[in-house]
């Protein structure tokens, strides 16, 4: 498995369509050297300020999909 360091330099847009949600960055990407400190993984680091408006364009999105579903789907219990 390749991993990589991926450094989110600037958040475009987002949107939804046919339950998936997609997010338009501008980002760094270089391969990460594996380690034997345990299973690889990729890394994703962003500024404070980028992790907050991603985490508001998240919850905006997952809001805007929750909209489409029935009442009776939308109380958690499927």
């Amino acid at each position: 498995m390749k991993t990589y360091d991926v450094e989110v330099q600037r958040l475009k847009a987002m949107r939804h369509d046919h339950g998936m949600i997609e997010i338009a960055v501008d980002a760094l990407v270089q391969p990460r050297p594996l380690r034997d400190e345990g299973t690889p993984t990729t890394v994703v680091r962003m500024p404070v300020e980028h992790a907050r408006s991603l985490l508001l364009l998240l919850k905006q999105q997952i809001a805007d999909l929750d909209k489409l579903n029935p009442r009776s789907r939308r109380s958690g219990r499927c």
